[in-house]
């Protein structure tokens, strides 16, 4: 194929604020950092190094308006530890339609982007 992805767009008011907070949420580091775009890869020698896109945050000039059409899902080791230390560092539960029974948590960044924290895999569903 002649297509390789290579990172995912966040369109935001402040890159380097979001960045860095991205940044501490995923252990991820800063790779590239302007006034107008920071961009975020994964840990340098880890795993997923080179093979997960990066995340590239960019300035706009409005404020997110309404629900993001496309969202990151985190697999967390202990979701309720996540979940927590999200909310720690500023991430707020949000409700976009979600019924009670659902195994994920939809929260919001200090911008407002959804993401989900989904339930930790079972032994059984590494098999």
């Amino acid at each position: 194929m002649g297509l390789r992805w290579q990172c995912i767009v966040v369109d935001c008011i402040e890159p380097a604020a979001l960045g860095r907070w991205w940044a501490e949420l995923l252990g991820w580091r800063i790779t590239f950092e302007e006034p107008d775009e920071v961009v975020l890869e994964p840990p340098e020698g880890s795993p997923e190094d080179g093979v997960s896109p990066d995340i590239l945050f960019i300035r706009v000039p409005e404020p997110k308006q309404v629900k993001n059409r496309i969202h990151l899902d985190l697999r967390p080791e202990d979701q309720e530890a996540e979940v927590a230390r999200a909310e720690t560092l500023g991430a707020q539960r949000v409700d976009v339609g979600q019924t009670d029974d659902v195994t994920w948590v939809v929260m919001a960044d200090p911008e407002g982007n959804e993401f989900c924290i989904l339930r930790a895999l079972e032994p059984e569903d590494l098999v």
